[in-house]
């Protein structure tokens, strides 16, 4: 094998890894779309800020799915398996961390997910980030808090059957939060009536989404299988990515799934994208309503650039070598 052919295989090695242990919620795609979104949202006081950065939040919109990689303690923030705490968990299951824990040990809490928890964590780092004037960490935490609720807002990160693995639907994760917006999101409405709102309590908030969430798991599943057993082979087709013929889910299902799901990933993207900025807007508020036209005039300063950019290019290096601890593979 000559070196062209080498340097092919390992490219195509990388992008379906990417591809593939990467297509957590929403997916590259989606994530980005949502938060972009979410900045329109903003008053008047908020929105000049968040535009002159929009673009380090979209690019950045997928880092908390690069860390799982290279932090072992980031993964659990994702998800949060409600079938594992019984059939009434959405119920039962303590809204307030320090109950949790009084409930049950953090080791059982982290190993089924804590992201409504950790929600609330990130809001309660951004407000900080917002009283300290932490150009930084504002933008880095607008970021984390945006994925983590577009995460709650997605049917299968409330299940331990996160990719249809125990009931023969594999690939389900990345044909609802990956494949469907990717076709289908252009159609949707994103038009908003309303600006973002301040969330009185944002711990019962990040609930109230999982719940929603949850009561539309088991759509998700039986009308996958309804058009599996109507299309029969036909499920599949061939498509072409970055250069690529992959194995896709084919047009004609998705197309009829879509169809049957009745503007389920619609609704739930819409969900996170006003979710997002009615949390945005919120840490803002209970830091004092900081004029962020201070942080306009603040260049940063290149090391600060710099910094905010190696996470991304640190996860990338050291990704490969580390195996996920829950890999969402289509």
């Amino acid at each position: 094998m000559n070196f062209f052919s080498k340097l092919r295989l390992f490219t195509l090695f990388i992008f379906l890894f990417f591809q593939g242990s990467f297509a957590s919620a929403w997916g590259f795609f989606g994530h980005q779309k949502i938060s972009r979104l979410a900045v329109f949202l903003l008053p008047p006081e908020m929105i000049t800020f968040y535009k002159t950065h929009i673009q380090y939040i979209t690019e950045n919109a997928v880092n908390p799915d690069k860390r799982r990689y290279v932090m072992a303690q980031e993964a659990p923030r994702h998800y949060l398996d409600l079938d594992i705490y019984g059939e009434e968990a959405i119920d039962s299951l303590p809204r307030y961390w320090k109950s949790a824990l009084e409930k049950y040990t953090e080791d059982t809490l982290m190993a089924y997910g804590i992201v409504p928890w950790q929600i609330q964590f990130t809001k309660y780092q951004l407000t900080k980030a917002f009283e300290n004037q932490d150009l930084e960490n504002i933008l880095k935490l607008s970021v984390d808090l945006g994925h983590y609720i577009g995460d709650g807002n997605v049917p299968l990160h409330t299940t331990s059957n996160y990719n249809g693995q125990l009931t023969g639907q594999h690939g389900i994760h990345g044909l609802w939060e990956s494949r469907l917006p990717e076709l289908f999101s252009e159609n949707y409405d994103f038009f908003f009536e309303r600006r973002a709102e301040y969330e009185e309590n944002t711990q019962l908030r990040a609930w109230k989404a999982l719940r929603i969430a949850n009561q539309a798991l088991d759509s998700v599943f039986r009308f996958e299988r309804e058009v599996t057993e109507q299309l029969g082979e036909r499920k599949y087709g061939f498509g072409l990515r970055n250069g690529f013929t992959l194995r896709v889910y084919s047009q004609n299902f998705c197309e009829k799934y879509h169809q049957k799901l009745n503007g389920q990933v619609e609704r739930q993207m819409r969900h996170s994208i006003k979710m997002i900025a009615d949390f945005w807007f919120t840490c803002w508020v209970d830091a004092g309503q900081p004029d962020l036209a201070i942080l306009l005039d603040r260049k940063m300063s290149e090391e600060e650039r710099q910094k905010l950019l190696s996470e991304e290019q640190e996860t990338l290096k050291k990704a490969p070598q580390i195996a996920p601890q829950r890999p969402h593979e289509n």
